[in-house]
């Protein structure tokens, strides 16, 4: 498997600090679904004003957030399990701004909070929600499980 992840930055953050980082994290993530498709996507590092604009023009939510992700496939069913397919999941946007607030208000270290949206983005890339309790009950553990051992 290939792993193509372009790392962007509309703000003065150093990203490499996250690349190393985030391609374990994604090799994980893809063991553990048994994902073995060459992969590409993209994680941008924005600010307030532009994940605002993001969540209300694309989410209908006139506030900012800390992580959006704009999946490339309908949903995890369309992911071809073990085939020589690259799949282009997606666009991952990560508010440092609200992932530093986030970190105060929950106790983390900035790096652990960041790596945090890095999968919640992936997963949601990948078609897992949490619009549901049972959704809830898929996607948060599995959150925790690529997570752990990691920071």
């Amino acid at each position: 498997m290939n792993l193509d992840i372009s790392i962007n930055s509309l703000i003065d953050v150093d990203t490499s600090l996250y690349e190393a980082l985030y391609e374990k994290l994604a090799e994980k993530t893809f063991n553990i679904l048994n994902i073995k498709n060459d992969i590409i996507l993209s994680v941008t590092f924005v600010d307030k004003g532009y994940i605002h604009e993001l969540n209300k023009n694309y989410r209908g939510i006139d506030r900012p957030t800390d992580v959006i992700s704009f999946a490339f496939l309908d949903d995890k069913n369309e992911i071809i399990k073990g085939e020589n397919i690259p799949l282009d999941l997606g666009e991952i946007y990560i508010c440092y701004e609200v992932a530093d607030e986030n970190r105060k208000n929950y106790g983390n270290s900035i790096k652990r909070e960041i790596c945090f949206l890095f999968v919640h983005g992936l997963l949601h890339l990948l078609g897992y929600d949490h619009m549901t309790k049972e959704d809830e009950e898929i996607m948060f553990p599995l959150q925790e499980k690529i997570l752990e051992g990691e920071l």
